[in-house]
């Protein structure tokens, strides 16, 4: 991460609209050769998602990125209701079938991503932080970070903007420009971040931040979640 730099670390620079595939396609080469090579006792394993177990996230993830590609959004989709009913349609799939989904959907989503405008970009984000969930119940190296960290960042801070989050500046580990995120409407002064890009996501979404070290100054954590 080492002299990375963010076009989100300044608003005036060009939204990219391959970025959320490119996120999808870089988790999808690190994440799938290790959910092929984990025991089947693996994906009992409970995550920080309440109620949800590895595979329960897997189904989540290949579902919506299926929907996604084939455009389909029915009544319920995308709530807590209809992700659920997601995960119980594939509760008799082997788990080879469902990494099989979202691996089709990690490289297939990509461009119906880009042709909605932004509209699903929370989609690609979240399906990152979920493979960092898998890591993290699996005590893995690397939750919330990696390769796809150069991707996730700017995208985080232009989903902080379409949610209209509270404005926060960000002086992340390893990058040269601060991090803008949220929208600042003049009642409140920009918050600031000091600290590491892994526990910044973490931060943003409602993640657990264990022992990590940071500073967070003119907001409080439970402010920053974007994904309840």
């Amino acid at each position: 991460m080492a002299g990375m730099t963010s076009d989100a670390a300044t608003p005036g620079r060009a939204y990219d609209p391959a970025r959320p595939g490119r996120l999808l396609r870089t988790e999808r080469d690190t994440l799938i050769p290790l959910l092929r090579t984990a025991d089947d006792t693996a994906f009992a394993a409970a995550t920080c998602c309440p109620g949800w177990t590895v595979r329960d996230v897997l189904a989540h993830c290949s579902a919506a990125l299926t929907r996604v590609i084939e455009n389909r959004f029915d009544e319920g989709a995308f709530t807590a209701a209809g992700n659920d009913r997601d995960i119980a349609e594939r509760a008799d799939w082997p788990v080879s079938r469902i990494v099989d989904e979202l691996e089709r959907g990690m490289t297939d989503a990509g461009a119906a991503i880009t042709a909605a405008e932004g509209l699903f970009d929370g989609v690609a984000l979240g399906e990152w932080v979920h493979a960092g969930d898998v890591r993290d119940a699996w005590g893995l190296p690397g939750a919330y970070g990696g390769e796809g960290l150069a991707d996730a960042l700017p995208l985080l801070a232009e989903f902080s903007r379409q949610c209209a989050a509270l404005p926060l500046h960000a002086d992340v580990d390893g990058l040269d420009e601060p991090l803008i995120l949220g929208v600042g409407d003049g009642s409140r002064p920009p918050a600031r971040y000091i600290g590491d890009a892994p526990t910044l996501v973490r931060l943003y979404a409602g993640r657990p931040l264990g022992d990590a070290d940071f500073e967070l100054a003119g907001a409080a954590e439970g402010e920053l979640n974007l994904f309840g």
